[in-house]
């Protein structure tokens, strides 16, 4: 009965969408464009594009599981005040996204982003951030591409290495619709990889990041342990802070 209902539930479980309305205004202390790019299959995807006069390049940044815009673009701003141009989209049902939701569509979805930014950057320009839900997406598409760098803030090996720590008596591997291996997908980045975590991430295990970074190419992964950290607050560490501004110096 568990393992059903955990089988049906799963996506209220993993993604805790906020959803806004299509009209919407977004505001900001920088200069920024909202974007809608149209899927192959119909999805619309809401993005805001942070744009300065002059900036040292762009990231690609891929939010959390839970929220919309509204909150991810004030924490994206973090980055425009380093220099940078920052495209930041809402996932299919967050925010003014639509679409039908799958694993398939989240990489794609960012695969349609990624071409967007190579439009007006060389991809030597192009970094990409993930959060939690967003690094295996983010690694995904470092594997598939050549960006400047990934970063990785609070990653995890795969979905069911995370939802093992949390459901053990369960069958995790069979239920799972989303796997995420971001272990897979790691092996096959050529790109620098900078990876973030927190010993006290009460979300995603430390070991499961660790595990993360043993299947990570050598020697060009960097890991980075924020010891006392938590899942949501490692920008408030000056390890965290201090390996920030050197990357984006």
């Amino acid at each position: 009965m568990i393992s059903t209902l955990l089988y049906f539930m799963q996506e209220k479980l993993l993604f805790l969408p906020s959803v806004l309305p299509q009209d919407y205004q977004f505001e900001s202390l920088h200069s920024f464009e909202e974007i809608n790019l149209k899927a192959d299959d119909g999805g619309t995807l809401n993005a805001i594009h942070f744009k300065l006069e002059a900036p040292k390049g762009v990231i690609l940044y891929f939010h959390g599981n839970a929220g919309d815009l509204s909150r991810w673009g004030t924490i994206a701003e973090f980055f425009v005040d380093k220099g940078y141009d920052v495209l930041i989209m809402d996932y299919r049902n967050f925010g003014k996204s639509t679409g039908k939701l799958s694993e398939t569509a989240f990489y794609t979805d960012a695969q349609l982003f990624y071409d967007y930014l190579k439009t007006n950057y060389a991809e030597s320009d192009i970094t990409l951030y993930g959060r939690s839900l967003g690094t295996g997406i983010a690694t995904f598409l470092a594997s598939e591409n050549n960006p400047k760098q990934l970063v990785l803030e609070t990653p995890y090996y795969s979905m069911a290495h995370v939802g093992k720590s949390r459901y053990p008596i369960l069958p995790v591997d069979t239920l799972l619709k989303y796997r995420f291996p971001t272990f897979e997908f790691i092996q096959k980045v050529k790109c620098p990889i900078l990876m973030f975590h927190g010993t006290d991430d009460g979300v995603i295990p430390y070991d499961s990041a660790e595990k993360l970074f043993q299947n990570a190419p050598k020697p060009q992964t960097i890991f980075i342990t924020i010891k006392g950290g938590n899942h949501n607050n490692l920008i408030e560490f000056e390890t965290y802070r201090n390996a920030i501004e050197d990357l984006f110096s």
